[in-house]
């Protein structure tokens, strides 16, 4: 064999070494994780004497997809919907329903997962991440329907166990931060604060 066959021989082993050990260190490309949860929403206007016009906490549910970029980030699209009431918080009494309110979420981010495992009993890797996008709100009394769609930034933490290679628990706080247009939702000209509207959440997240 010539020197010319032995070095193509190495090279060539050379780089399929490379490309089986980059496959083996390659990111998922995708996962995608449905969820429930809670939802807490903040005032929308605050009355005298701790009294204020907000949704009710309400369950949450969604699903969110996300495409791995690297090792430790990823995009992520969420689409969520909770359906609850509009109310006037009272302070002691709690509050008093007088619409019907649905909620959409949707929005788009990045998600940062912290190179460094944690060991609960298995695996477990904490992330947060940031995003933008909207959230609609469907206000109805009776066979009246009014809505109105307010851009929301978002921020949140969470972490994930793995239970196996492919199937992960997720737990995750996310606060998404918007002002509803109370006025083109109700007909009522009130001027409305910037609220925090936290979901609590907990899912299960499948690898592809």
């Amino acid at each position: 064999m010539t020197t010319r066959r032995v070095g193509f021989v190495v090279v060539a082993l050379a780089t399929l070494a490379a490309g089986a050990q980059a496959q083996r260190r390659s990111p998922s490309v995708a996962r995608i994780t449905p969820y429930v949860g809670y939802m807490h929403f903040g005032n929308y206007v605050d009355g005298p004497f701790g009294t204020g016009v907000r949704n009710a906490g309400a369950p949450v549910y969604g699903a969110q997809l996300g495409i791995d970029l690297s090792d430790n980030f990823a995009f992520v699209g969420n689409v969520g919907y909770s359906d609850s009431n509009l109310e006037v918080g009272l302070p002691i009494v709690g509050g008093l329903d007088f619409a019907d309110a649905k909620v959409l979420l949707y929005d788009a981010g990045v998600q940062y997962r912290l190179p460094t495992p944690i060991s609960l009993g298995r695996e477990a890797v904490p992330f947060v991440e940031a995003g933008a996008g909207a959230m609609r709100t469907e206000i109805g009394v009776g066979s009246l329907r009014t809505q109105s769609t307010a851009f929301a930034a978002n921020y949140g933490a969470g972490i994930d166990l793995q239970v196996s290679r492919g199937l992960t628990l997720r737990a995750m706080a996310k606060d998404y931060v918007g002002r509803l247009d109370l006025k083109e939702a109700t007909m009522i000209d009130l001027k409305t604060q910037r609220t925090h509207n936290w979901a609590f959440t907990a899912g299960i997240s499948v690898k592809f």
